[in-house]
């Protein structure tokens, strides 16, 4: 886990769009209305390395963990359930909205 330093320290230097898509992460309830660009784009702002794989999966490395999530297609938008998975990962490394 990090310590509360690490968490600032994620959230201070973060753009505003990534704060407001972390924000959107943690509204409740779980919001369908976020496109999965967004996702990906806060978490390479953490850190992440992402690569492609098979069809429309990706592979997450971030927080020392490696995840596997699915590009939506047709619609950008990302379905509720990836959106509490993504949110319960970020909330288990202490990544939350201030």
């Amino acid at each position: 886990m990090f310590d509360s330093g690490t968490i600032m320290q994620y959230y201070c230097h973060m753009k505003r769009k990534h704060q407001r898509t972390l924000v959107a992460i943690f509204a409740h309830p779980v919001s369908g209305n976020i496109q999965w660009a967004d996702i990906e784009s806060l978490l390479v702002a953490l850190g992440a390395e992402v690569t492609d794989r098979e069809g429309s999966r990706i592979g997450v490395r971030l927080f020392g963990e490696r995840r596997v999530f699915h590009r939506p297609h047709p619609s950008p938008n990302t379905d509720k359930g990836a959106v509490a998975s993504v949110r319960e990962w970020l909330k288990r490394n202490e990544v939350v909205p201030k």
